[in-house]
């Protein structure tokens, strides 16, 4: 019979850890096996045998340095609960290929979507992929990006699955699932622990209401609250923002800045500020509303979310106002549903008629005797301060936003500096949205200069990981940081936030405008995209050089850490 090489997390499990290496090796002596015990983090891994049983147990990274080899993928809990069934892998497993499935097979089909449908979407993608590969299961991932959904699930799949993992930074229509074992998370578990996800997946999912109604009235259960929902609106907002700001840009490009005058009538430049300005643009506030409400009340909230928006934006209350009517009419919807009981015959008629009708009734009579006038107040307000921002007042702004963006790269703090931003351009305020931009842009740019400029500092992995850290900065794909800030963070991340706060600090001060909400370098040569195209590069070359040295200054050279560690 083949020895088993199990290897064993230990570093963060202590004892734990340790009991179970000690009763794997009791249940091999027991059944006649050899085995070899490695605890993974105390001492150095070996290669395996050719004919050797590989056994993994705990998150380990380990899995990922024998590629494909069969193995089998173990929690402690698991181990210490029977380590007779831990090792209880014949030669026949090995030698086929089929040592990597514990148990019966799991067919498992998953979900991954974030606000802007770019760089999170796809790196968790890849992190629950891996995960089941990990643990021997099939898996079938649907990333709704930018793009639409990609590698889409078919029914027949679906209805295979023994569960449904969604991963994902906004809302997701569940309605293809009812009846299915579903588990909702957010992206990060599934970026940084695809395998410990996956497990926590198939032991908690539960099954997915049988209908609409029934899901807008367990939807709060299961979601994580007013964010996860703001950013829903704001994703759906997105498209909207980049049409109608590329086709006024377009507009005024072909036309001059008197375009959308009437003496203009008639030419295509007017005609594509027409489309852009009160097609895309008229459509940004209810897009909005709508979306926020959907994510608290399924489609029900939709029809009374975007025609709250539309009250919003006809009071002048903006994007403010479409956020206010999104979850008056989200929570209004659910707690309508909840309330209303009609007799199981007639159910079908409340997601379709008495609860968009009521929800508008409600979300509307709110928006026009109670909210609308405020809210429109207080947005003029903070409009008019910030179009008369002048010296450090702008620049504090520009600090500010710039050092969100920095600060947990694509996390809740970013998106929250991205989301005010991007709100602002529907209430012609373009100012923030550049020096957000410019600010997201620096800290993959940065890390990437500083690996070439003070290589001694980073692995050979992270020089490598550079070049794509680069095209991702460009991009304005901030996440590209990500893996040097996770290994290093207290250097790192203040590092990275002092480059974009005077990134976004210069944008402000020299009143560099964007009437875009992404695409990096690539929409800067659109004519009219930019204003003070000069002054915006400049921003982004002094925030990246100026982290990219402060990275050089904080890290310390990987020999001299290897030495200390010694």
């Amino acid at each position: 019979m083949s020895r088993i090489l199990a290897v064993v997390e230990a570093e963060g499990a202590g004892v734990t850890g340790v009991l179970a290496g000690e009763a794997l090796r009791k249940a091999a002596r027991a059944s006649g096996r050899t085995i070899e015990i490695v605890q993974s983090g105390q001492e150095a891994v070996p290669q395996p045998d050719k004919g050797d049983t590989l056994l993994l147990v705990a998150p380990s990274d380990d899995a990922l340095r024998f590629g494909d080899r069969p193995h089998r993928h173990l929690t402690l809990e698991q181990v210490l609960a029977d380590p007779d069934a831990a090792i209880a892998v014949t030669d026949a497993d090995v030698t086929s290929g089929t040592a990597t499935v514990p148990t019966a097979a799991r067919r498992i089909v998953a979900v991954t979507s974030c606000p802007t449908g770019i760089a999170h979407t796809f790196m968790a993608a890849e992190g629950l992929t891996e995960g089941a590969r990990q643990l021997g299961y099939d898996i079938r991932v649907e990333t709704q990006g930018s793009v639409g959904a990609g590698n889409a699930l078919t029914p027949e799949e679906i209805a295979a699955a023994d569960v449904v993992l969604i991963a994902a930074d906004r809302e997701v229509d569940r309605a293809r699932f009812v009846g299915k074992r579903v588990f909702s998370s957010s992206t990060k578990p599934a970026i940084t622990g695809g395998a410990k996800l996956v497990e926590q997946a198939l032991a908690e999912a539960k099954v997915q209401a049988g209908n609409e109604q029934d899901h807008a009235a367990s939807a709060g259960k299961e979601r994580t609250g007013p964010y996860k929902h703001l950013m829903t609106g704001v994703s759906f907002m997105l498209p909207f923002v980049v049409a109608g700001g590329l086709l006024i840009a377009l507009a005024f490009a072909l036309g001059g800045i008197q375009a959308n005058e009437d003496a203009a009538a008639g030419t295509l430049a007017h005609a594509l500020f027409e489309i852009g300005a009160k097609g895309g643009f008229a459509l940004i506030v209810p897009a909005l509303a709508g979306y926020i409400a959907f994510s608290i009340a399924d489609r029900p909230g939709i029809a009374p979310g975007m025609i709250g928006g539309m009250i919003a934006a006809n009071l002048g209350a903006g994007f403010l106002g479409g956020i206010v009517a999104g979850f008056i009419a989200g929570y209004g919807v659910a707690g309508l549903n909840r309330a209303i009981q009609l007799p199981k015959n007639l159910q079908g008629l409340k997601p379709v008629l008495i609860l968009p009708l009521l929800g508008t009734v409600l979300t509307g009579l709110l928006m026009i005797y109670a909210v609308g006038t405020p809210v429109a107040a207080l947005l003029a307000f903070l409009t008019e301060w910030l179009r008369a921002m002048q010296g450090s007042s702008a620049i504090l702004l520009g600090l500010i936003l710039g050092a969100m963006m920095a600060f947990d790269m694509g996390g809740p703090v970013n998106k929250a500096s991205y989301a005010f931003s991007v709100g602002l351009i529907a209430s012609q305020v373009y100012t923030p949205m550049a020096a957000t931009m410019a600010a997201g842009m620096t800290p993959p740019l940065a890390v990437a200069l500083a690996t070439r400029l003070f290589a001694n500092r980073f692995t050979a992995e992270e020089r490598e990981a550079g070049s794509a850290a680069a095209v991702l900065g460009l991009a304005f794909v901030t996440e590209g940081a990500i893996p040097f800030a996770a290994r290093d963070p207290f250097r790192v991340i203040p590092a990275l936030m002092v480059g974009s706060a005077i990134t976004g600090a210069i944008s402000m001060a020299a009143g560099v405008e964007l009437r875009v909400p992404h695409g990096g370098v690539f929409v800067l040569p659109i004519p009219g995209a930019v204003t003070h195209l000069i002054a915006y590069a400049v921003a982004i070359v002094a925030g990246t050089l100026i982290s990219a040295v402060l990275l050089g200054i904080l890290k310390r050279p990987i020999a001299s850490v290897m030495a200390a560690q010694a």
